[in-house]
């Protein structure tokens, strides 16, 4: 059973969400995009510094050991020689030309090697991986790197230095990109946010907004959205929204006051019901009379009589909220007929009547409800064809099986449907422009095989009218309130 009653549903549509909401996510997401961009420009910018430190270190070599080629004799003071290493922040200097390698300056101490560079022509996927293992590596590493110095003058160096103080600067540099980013982000992030907030959360949030207050009042037309002017997406919505909102409040406020002109039209059809049966009652009385004048206008009296406590009838019916579910049970549908045809005193005044029914064909329906919608079809066939001006009129009554179910036509060959009136055929007070029809019948006909799981058409035809009810049959898992056969 579903327990979703209206109030549930509007608890439910009530509740407030926790956690963070539209505007809080969306800075969030902004400030980690933008990192991530940073990131990307972090890693190439650290590998271009280490490069470029380490260019300078060999620069720093070249001025140092053309220094010490500049001594006299070669010979270099122990103290000018350590001097100009550390200025190099180097160990020790070696310089090639032509082939040659010789020692410039050196330390006097040994010192092992853990790990060689060349500079001389590196990509930059080597660039990025060295650089990125620099600050997982000791501090105390000893790396030799080789290189062509920025001064030019064909020589190649070869330094040996410790790792130490180019780690501390790339530390130094990596904080220092990190903080920039940090500031790029937030307030990149704060750009986007306000934009996105001025552009898509607010006029989102007033959409919402609106939906939830038109919702409480629909029928209030000061709740009805207004259009910002916007010629995007948003303003489309807007513009969607305010003609649904204006058309579900007209349709509402219409559905009020028919429904209020229905409670009082019901009211009416009663005591005009009653009213009219007296009528009926003292026109039979009158049928009685020889008077030739009395016998001429009586029969039509009664007709109009009877037309018109049908149509109270049908009002009364179709002003029911809701009919009463079908009892189903499997019996003859020719007696049916039979009972229709005496109800309607058929065949008549020149109207013939057939009945095209499958041998012991049997429906799984409402006996009642049936003969309703089948005693509706009918009738306003009749109807039609009194109106018509032709020599044949005739109505027919077929039935057969079909894919499981029963497949009920009442035909007639008279004028037709108007094209008019098709597509709200089956709707309530939309009459088929017949003599007499009151705009009930097809709607309380179509609505009582609704509820047995059928449907109500009109089939196209060259002339005439036809109408075709299909009534599944109910599985037999189900079973019914009667017995069936």
């Amino acid at each position: 059973m579903d327990d979703r009653t209206p109030a549930t549903e509007l608890e439910r549509a009530n509740l407030t969400f926790r956690g963070p909401g539209l505007s809080a996510k969306l800075l969030f997401l902004t400030i980690i995009f933008v990192m991530l961009a940073e990131v990307l420009v972090f890693v190439p910018s650290v590998s271009n510094f280490r490069l470029q430190w380490l260019q300078d270190r060999l620069t720093a070599a070249q001025i140092a050991a053309l220094s010490a080629e500049a001594a006299p004799n070669g010979n270099l003071p122990m103290a000018l020689r350590d001097e100009l290493l550390m200025k190099a922040r180097v160990l020790s200097i070696f310089m090639r030309r032509t082939n040659s390698r010789k020692i410039i300056l050196n330390m006097d101490k040994p010192t092992e090697i853990d790990a060689f560079f060349d500079l001389r022509d590196p990509s930059w996927p080597e660039l990025i991986r060295d650089a990125m293992l620099v600050y997982f590596a000791p501090d105390d590493r000893v790396i030799r790197v080789i290189g062509e110095p920025g001064m030019g003058g064909g020589e190649i160096m070869i330094v040996v230095m410790e790792e130490g103080p180019l780690k501390a600067a790339m530390v130094e540099y990596g904080l220092h990109i990190l903080g920039l980013s940090i500031l790029i982000s937030i307030f990149t992030g704060a750009l986007v946010y306000l934009a996105l907030i001025a552009l898509l959360v607010r006029p989102m949030m007033r959409l919402t907004g609106n939906i939830v207050r038109f919702r409480d009042q629909p029928e209030d037309p000061t709740r009805i959205i207004e259009p910002s002017g916007r010629h995007d997406e948003i303003g489309q919505a807007e513009h969607a929204l305010s003609a649904m909102e204006n058309q579900l409040a007209s349709t509402l406020s219409q559905k009020r006051r028919l429904a209020a002109l229905g409670l009082a039209v019901s009211k009416v059809s009663h005591d005009l019901r009653n009213m009219l049966g007296s009528v009926q009652l003292l026109s039979d009385r009158l049928g009685a009379v020889k008077d030739p004048t009395v016998q001429r206008v009586v029969p039509k009296v009664l007709a109009s009589t009877e037309r018109a406590i049908r149509l109270c009838e049908n009002t009364l019916d179709y002003g029911h909220v809701q009919e009463a579910p079908p009892v189903r049970s499997k019996f003859p549908l020719a007696p049916l007929a039979d009972e229709i045809a005496e109800s309607l005193s058929l065949p008549r005044d020149g109207i013939d009547w057939q009945v095209e029914i499958e041998k012991g064909l049997k429906v799984d329906a409402d006996y009642d409800q049936l003969f309703r919608v089948l005693n509706n079809l009918v009738s306003n066939a009749v109807q039609a064809l009194e109106n018509a001006d032709q020599e044949t009129r005739e109505v027919i009554l077929r039935a057969r099986r079909e894919n499981g179910g029963t497949v009920i036509e009442v035909a007639d060959n008279g004028p037709g449907v108007p094209e008019k009136a098709k597509d709200h055929l089956f709707e309530a007070f939309q009459t088929v422009a017949r003599k007499g029809g009151t705009g009930l019948g097809l709607a309380i006909a179509a609505e009582l095989v609704q509820a047995h799981g059928g449907e109500l058409v009109l089939v196209e035809t060259e002339k005439g009218a036809t109408f075709r009810l299909t009534i599944p049959d109910v599985p037999a898992k189900r079973g019914t309130a009667k017995g069936n056969a």
